[in-house]
């Protein structure tokens, strides 16, 4: 998976994330902490981070993508916080410090495509957590993976982006491929076209859950959609661990 063009173009195409829900999650699941430091994975451009700071949190970011990260950098520097950054892949973090919380919203799990990329993951965040520290994170549904996504046609169209967004069955169970085709306005008036190409994959829950507690994590909570309960058709399940 490439953000190298995509970096641009993400925060117009997540104007309607739900990151003020993302961050009263994380807050609910955090009160017992006074300033806890968190550890944002996936961090993309740095919306949640920002969102984060904002509240009053020590935070720090993590993603694969060095375009992601330096336009998070831009825009965090902007409102004059500091903010320490890494470009590093989540199944192998390494120098990065310890954190009371760790957070992997949006869906990033879901771009793991193995068993064993999941479960190197889930050890990389148990270790980097202190005693006590919270793992949160979010994945797609099964249900999602295959009724919402699965062959199916999304559109977008303003004045700067148009996209169109098509979904086809992955290789792996419960896995789907996005095409995305851009059209993204240059200062010319003129439109530049370009393709990115997406693989998701998710597992079913007990998976998860047996993963996490394989890594050593315990008390594990799962809700979906927000702090509901988990139903046949639920889209967004969360975790919420505790590292002993």
């Amino acid at each position: 998976m490439s953000y190298q063009r995509f970096a641009y173009v993400y925060d117009v195409l997540m104007e309607d994330a739900p990151y003020d829900e993302w961050l009263q999650f994380t807050k609910e699941k955090l009160a017992s902490y006074q300033v806890p430091h968190i550890l944002d994975v996936g961090c993309g451009t740095g919306q949640f981070i920002l969102k984060l700071k904002n509240a009053g949190y020590d935070v720090s970011g993590v993603d694969l993508s060095a375009n992601m990260l330096a336009i998070a950098n831009e825009k965090i520097m902007e409102q004059g916080h500091s903010v320490r950054l890494f470009e590093q892949d989540m199944r192998y973090l390494e120098n990065i410090g310890t954190f009371d919380a760790v957070t992997v919203f949006c869906d990033s799990l879901n771009y793991l495509q193995t068993e064993e990329d999941v479960k190197k993951s889930l050890f990389n965040f148990y270790s980097i957590l202190r005693s006590g520290g919270q793992l949160l994170f979010d994945i797609h549904s099964i249900y999602k993976m295959e009724s919402i996504f699965k062959d199916q046609t999304f559109t977008y169209d303003s004045e700067e982006v148009a996209y169109i967004w098509q979904s086809f069955e992955g290789e792996h169970p419960f896995s789907v491929e996005h095409e995305l085709t851009f059209f993204v306005r240059e200062e010319n008036e003129l439109y530049r076209k370009f393709q990115e190409w997406h693989e998701q994959r998710t597992f079913p829950i007990e998976d998860y859950e047996r993963w996490l507690k394989e890594a050593g994590f315990t008390n594990i909570t799962i809700e979906a959609d927000f702090s509901k309960k988990v139903t046949e058709t639920s889209e967004r399940i969360f975790f919420t661990a505790q590292k002993k």
